[in-house]
């Protein structure tokens, strides 16, 4: 192995070797206290330390890096106390998560790093994201981003890139190439001859690195940076290097051929630039040995502090308070100066309003910028917000998502666009298993709005039609909100953008101009979790929301003689169960009306919230009106028959009778 040290100093030299000497220690260390069951699971970077030291060492500390299992010397790095660490290791309150993650998977502002979940490709997108807002704020800050060889195979990986490399964002996508997958070999992963070869199709510029060469990996890295910041741009890294342990630790070795971990032996990053160092008169062995003496000292104190920490109590409110960042509603009340405008208006108008409001706010979503969106509800935006602001984005929801997030770390507000509900699907990772649980994790807003054109009775079809709720009120740390009047949407969604959580934004696509109301000119809030009782009655009790509180409005237009309370929820997730179980009590009767199908679906929840609070009160059992348990079909009779607008006016009538 052949080091230049170009023009670094002795100093720098020996610093990089301390950098690199820290995290093998830890992880001898680590690997017995494995044998003593101290520690129940252990993802080992021996072998591959000069990548983690070597990026670390490039970026300033207040440049994000976001690294993933083996990257101990990005923690090292960046001086976190170790008894934190080791804290975090063992599950103890003085980690970064509370006991509720493990290893690696937590973040720290206070560091600038961001950790990985095990859903390995998101984190790409969210580098983009904290890219794309020091783009916005011209600070001329550098993002890193790790991943392995396996994860290149992901959609993710893939979507990101591709973004980085349209947005031209200042972006090291760093690919540590050790050879496997857990057990599955880069033969049988990919065919490119280098995973460097994967930039070329994005228009990437791209590198291979000895990645077990910390002279070479710095080196480049701190000329790449330098011409990063001259020119922002995306770059992508192949580090080629060797995972000397297990996947984890309990995995062992006896896949990966003697021969192969033979020939890594030799190459080991440590001992090579150890003995580089000492050949060149750098490094004496009474300093080596006095710098070892230190370090293991230091580890042995962390791990005093950490095992002398108690282990956690676990509190139902020590739980439940965490799943969203607490959020104190701003109320900003109604002008008497009102407009007559569309549903579709409503929600242009706070858009409008929200990015006034708030400068730090980014909307993105596929054709929303010149377009202005597919029912040109951003007609205009991008004029006056600027096409920084009002992105068009590739046809790539899952990145843009994690995009989102990334934005919200780095101190923005996103928004972001599903041209239809239904599209959510492809990005459904990062909202449930990203989004949702950042908070609860390690204390982290995911001030991201996902705006979600959705519904039937247009004839669209099984890919354009789905009113899909149900796939995110039972995730907890998201919030769900489903307007169905002009004046709520507009309220509803400028408190969406204010609240730091994580929103789902249902817009019934068949309410956009067809419904009309007075609304507010200026802007004003309406608080999540309260629900709006439309009509009073005390015979009966309707629950619903979105487009179905108007078929219900219609129902009861016609049959004048019954005498209802209509619910409309318009927030699903917080849910008002207290305006629920208030109706209920009074009618005794309850029927709740939703357009997703049946099984499944937010009324089989409210049904069992009825059930098991208000049982005494009932005169009938809850009856639930909702659409097929099929797919939605694209033909009007099919979807009419599909929609439960012909089955409700009966079904009321047989729980009035009942």
């Amino acid at each position: 192995m052949t080091f230049d040290k170009k023009n670094l100093t002795d100093n720098q030299l020996l610093d990089l070797y301390k950098r690199l000497l820290k995290p093998r220690l830890i992880e001898e260390k680590m690997l017995i206290l494995i044998r003593q069951g101290k520690v129940s699971k252990w993802f080992s970077g021996i072998g591959q330390e000069a990548i983690s030291v070597g990026v670390t060492a490039v970026l300033d500390n207040d440049e994000y890096i976001l690294p993933m299992h083996r990257n101990l010397g990005v923690f090292t790095g960046r001086d976190i106390p170790l008894y934190r660490l080791f804290s975090q290791w063992q599950g103890k309150a003085n980690g970064f998560t509370k006991g509720r993650d493990r290893s690696f998977h937590f973040g720290t502002q206070q560091y600038k790093i961001i950790g990985m979940i095990s859903h390995l490709g998101p984190q790409l997108g969210v580098a983009d994201g904290i890219a794309l807002a020091n783009k916005l704020k011209k600070n001329g800050k550098i993002t890193a981003v790790f991943t392995g060889e396996g994860a290149t195979s992901e959609g993710d990986f893939h979507e990101a890139l591709n973004i980085a490399s349209v947005w031209e964002l200042p972006v090291m996508f760093v690919i540590e190439n050790n050879g496997y997958g857990l057990s599955t070999p880069t033969n049988e992963q990919y065919r490119c001859e280098n995973l460097a070869d994967k930039g070329i199709g994005y228009g990437m510029e791209s590198h291979i690195v000895d990645g077990n060469n910390i002279l070479e990996v710095f080196n480049l890295l701190s000329e790449l940076k330098a011409s990063m910041i001259e020119r922002p741009r995306p770059v992508l890294l192949e580090f080629k290097t060797f995972r000397m342990r297990g996947h984890e630790e309990a995995s062992g070795t006896k896949y990966v051929p003697q021969e192969l971990m033979d020939l890594w032996a030799i190459k080991d990053p440590v001992d090579n630039y150890r003995k580089f160092l000492v050949e060149n008169g750098i490094l004496s062995e009474e300093f080596d040995s006095a710098l070892k003496t230190e370090i293991k000292k230091e580890i042995d104190e962390a791990l005093a502090i950490a095992n002398a920490e108690p282990e956690i109590e676990a509190t139902y409110s020590g739980e439940l308070d965490d799943v969203y960042k607490p959020y104190q509603h701003e109320a900003f009340e109604p002008s008497e100066e009102k407009e007559n405008i569309r549903f579709i208006d409503a929600i242009s108008a706070s858009l409008r309003e929200s990015m006034e409001r708030h400068p730090e706010s980014v909307i993105m979503g596929q054709d929303i910028a010149d377009y202005g969106g597919a029912f040109k509800i951003t007609d205009g935006f991008m004029a006056q917000f600027g096409k920084e602001r009002v992105r068009n984005t590739p046809i790539c929801e899952s990145a843009i998502v994690s995009a989102g997030m990334g934005l919200s770390i780095n101190g923005y507000k996103a928004i972001v666009e599903m041209q239809f509900a239904d599209f959510v699907s492809t990005g459904f990772n990062p909202i449930v298993n990203l989004l949702a649980k950042s908070h609860y994790r390690w204390l982290e807003k995911a001030d991201v709005v996902v705006r979600m054109p959705c519904g039937g009775g247009t004839q669209a079809g099984p890919f354009h039609s789905q009113t899909n709720e149900a796939w995110f009120t039972k995730t907890p740390g998201l919030k769900v909100v489903y307007p169905a009047f002009p004046y709520d949407a507009k309220g509803l969604l400028n408190t969406s953008i204010n609240d730091p959580n994580p929103i789902l934004f249902f817009e019934h696509k068949q309410l956009y101009r067809s419904i009309h109301q007075e609304v507010p000119k200026e802007y004003y809030t309406i608080p999540l979790g309260k629900a709006a009782l439309l009509k009073e009655g005390n015979e009966v009790t309707i629950i619903s929301f979105g487009a179905a509180v108007h078929w219900a409005l219609d129902t009861l237009s016609k049959n004048t003689t019954i005498s209802a309370d209509l619910l409309d929820l318009r927030t699903l997730q917080p849910i008002d169960t207290e305006a629920i179980y208030a109706s209920v009590k009074k009618t005794g009767r309850v029927i709740i009306y939703q357009e997703d199908s049946m099984f499944g679906g937010l009324a089989s929840d409210i049904s069992a919230l009825i059930m098991e609070n208000c049982f005494k009160y009932l005169d009938a059992p809850v009856k639930r009106v909702a659409s097929l348990d099929s797919p939605i079909p694209f033909t009007k009779a099919l979807e009419d028959q599909y929609l439960p607008k012909g089955r409700f006016e009966k079904e009321l009538m047989e729980l009035l009778a009942y």
